[in-house]
Order: structure tokens, then C-alpha cells, then sequence
């Protein structure tokens, strides 16, 4: 008996040929919120905490959390339709559909997966990546290793968490600190010397299990006893956490910059995981960058975890267009534990969108 597999290329277009391009831009973003918004007086009426409590210790006044019929995939599509959109870029244009998160929809299969099938980037392929609060820069690596390597043209990085869903709401130390959110950029080849200048990546094992979700996986499967002693939920030892954070954030931003061959002062500016608001100030000041040069937006999203870099930068964009040759330091710090930092030239993006218009067209 004959099976006939379906076809993976998109029957309208054929696959480009390559072309190798030693450069990786972001040309798209965009991002997507829940609308259900729980404020500090919302926790206090589940766990013992209060609003000053959690401003004093986090900086945190709201965060959003997914609602009934919500995924860490359905966020996902819509922050990809959105940065498609603004590249000017149909679906079947992609290459490669990549996920950053620790909350997949499942574990089989990937949650890249099913974006790539929603969205309809029928010539793509797909993958996840899990390396935390440290998934938006180590996506960023990953999309400009194809693209400077000629694998790829277009890589659509999605980064998008549910947390909400992974937290022991009877634990105030971790409840408070977390939302749910999506986050995507497009990164596009340019002969343009611009887009991912360099890239810092690091890792120490937490064999110490400072941050975890310790059931579910082979190690620890779900069972009853898992799911009464919460072993599903999000566990974390704070004050370990801060410390090291603080230190692996600032030496791989500085790291990064020398790669770049660039200093503070040519950074127009730094867009960090936003953990909390003293890990993000202590780094600040390690860093001795001006407090108005990292943008902040942990107090109205709390913690979004690998999403938070692409949510955070496309509300600075949003709110300050980049200028053709603007650089940007992009930090974090997650469980694993892992940590990066990148350093990105902005391009020309409207003359990437042009020439790419008139290729296509050909």
C-alpha cells in the first residue's frame, strides 16, 4: 500500500535559492497582552501580601495573565501575524519558525510547531528553544547563525509564556512576580553592515535547583503525589537568584559590547529581561549606565520571561522609533541557569523592504 506524504513547499511560490549575507536585521516586530489585567490588590486577596509589599520588593504594580482559551501558542500567533505585518511579509516568506519558551502548549509537540501551521508559513521549518528568561537572546543567536551561515533568509523568532499557569499562587514569593505575554521579531539577511553585531551566551547548570519546575518531565513524572506537593509550580531561592543574576547580566553586557568593539556611551539603548526592578537597577548601576538609558516596563507586565526583551522593545519602539545606526544592548538572565546579552545596529529597514519588493516581484 502506497501513502502519499503531502507536499511541505508552498505550491504557489518555489524556495529562493540563498544567497549568503553576512549580516541579520530585525526588520518586523510585534507583540501581544491578555486584556485580564491582576493588580498588587488582586494578589492581596489570595495570598498574605499587600501592594506595598510587592512595589517595595519587585517594583511590580500589574501584570497580565492569559485567560480561558488562551495558549502560550495562540499569544504566540498573534505577536507573529503582528511582526509579519510590520516586515511586510507574507507567511510563506519565512524559512524558519522559531519559539522560545519554558511554557510549550505540550511537551509533543513543539509550540513552534503549531505556529508555523497556524500562521501558514508553509515553507518553514520549526523548532523550540528553552533556555528561560534567557530565550529571546539565545533565539537572536540562533536566527543569525542561519542567516549569516546562508541556511536562511528569513527566521521569524516567537517568544511567548504562560506563566500564570505555573505559579503556587499560595507562595507570595513567587505568585507576585509573574505574567503572561508574546513577543516576535523578524530577522531578515542584508548585505547592510548592520542587525546582530554580537552575541555573548552563558550557562551554569542549576544542579542546586535555584529556579525550577521540578514534576512533569522524565525525572519527576506527573502523579498524584507531584501535583498535592505542587511540584508543577514554579519554585525559586530569591536572594541566590539576585546575586547572580546582578553578576552574569552586567559581565556578559560588557562582554558583549567589547565583541562589538563598541562602549555604554555608543548604546542608544539597553533593553533588559525584566526580572524585577532591583535586579534591573542593581545592573544599572554595576553597569554605570544612566537610568535613562535601560528601559523599564516591569511595573505594568511583571515578569514575561522569555517574552520580555521582545515585549519590552517593541514598546520602546513604539514609543521611540529607531533611527537607522541606533545600537541597542539587549541583556537576561533565566533558569538552567543561563544568561546572554546582544548587541544590535539598527538598519535601514525600509530600504530592506524595497529591495526585498522588488526580488519578490521579479
Amino acid at each position: 500500500m502506497s501513502v502519499t506524504l503531502p507536499v511541505a513547499l508552498d505550491p504557489v511560490r518555489p524556495a529562493e535559492p540563498v544567497r549568503i549575507m553576512n549580516h541579520a536585521a530585525i526588520t518586523g516586530w510585534g507583540s501581544y497582552s491578555p486584556s485580564r489585567v491582576l493588580t498588587n490588590q488582586d494578589l492581596a486577596q489570595l495570598v498574605d501580601t499587600n501592594d506595598e509589599w510587592i512595589r517595595t520588593r519587585t517594583g511590580i504594580a500589574e501584570r497580565r495573565v492569559a485567560g480561558a482559551g488562551e495558549s502560550t501558542s495562540t499569544m504566540g500567533v498573534i505577536a507573529a501575524r503582528r511582526a509579519l505585518e510590520q516586515a511586510q511579509l507574507a507567511p510563506r516568506d519565512v524559512d524558519l519558525v522559531l519559539c522560545a519558551t519554558t511554557t510549550p502548549d505540550y511537551l509533543l509537540p513543539a509550540t513552534a510547531c503549531l505556529i508555523q501551521q497556524q500562521i501558514g508559513c508553509t515553507r518553514a521549518g520549526a523548532m523550540d528553544i528553552n533556555a528561560a528568561c534567557s530565550g529571546f537572546v539565545y533565539g537572536i543567536a540562533i536566527a543569525s547563525q542561519f542567516i549569516q551561515g546562508g541556511a536562511a533568509r528569513r527566521v521569524l523568532l516567537v517568544t511567548s509564556e504562560t506563566l500564570t499557569r505555573f505559579v503556587n499562587w499560595q507562595d507570595r514569593n513567587t505568585c507576585v512576580l509573574f505574567g503572561d505575554g508574546a513577543g516576535a521579531v523578524v530577522v531578515e539577511a542584508t548585505p547592510q553592515r548592520t542587525g546582530v553585531l554580537s552575541v555573548a551566551l552563558g550557562c551554569r547548570g542549576d544542579v542546586e535547583r535555584m529556579l525550577v519546575i521540578e514534576a512533569g518531565g522524565s525525572a519527576v513524572p506527573a502523579s498524584a503525589e507531584t501535583v498535592a506537593k505542587k511540584a508543577h509550580t514554579m519554585r525559586m531561592r530569591g536572594n541566590e537568584v539576585f546575586k547572580m543574576a546582578v553578576r552574569n547580566m552586567t559581565a556578559t553586557a560588557q562582554e558583549a559590547l567589547a565583541k562589538a568593539g563598541l562602549k555604554l556611551d555608543d548604546i542608544c539603548a539597553v533593553i533588559p529581561h525584566q526580572a524585577n526592578l532591583r535586579i534591573l537597577t542593581a545592573t544599572q548601576e554595576a553597569l554605570n549606565l544612566p537610568a535613562e538609558k535601560m528601559f523599564v516596563n516591569v511595573d505594568r507586565f511583571g515578569n514575561t520571561g522569555a517574552a520580555s526583551i521582545s515585549l519590552a522593545l517593541g514598546e520602546y519602539l513604539q514609543m521611540r522609533p529607531a533611527r537607522v545606526g541606533d545600537h541597542f544592548l539587549l541583556v537576561a538572565f533565566g533558569g538552567g541557569l543561563t544568561w546572554g546579552a546582544c548587541v544590535l545596529r539598527w538598519a535601514d529597514v525600509a530600504a530592506i523592504v524595497q529591495e526585498r519588493a522588488q526580488k519578490l516581484s521579479a
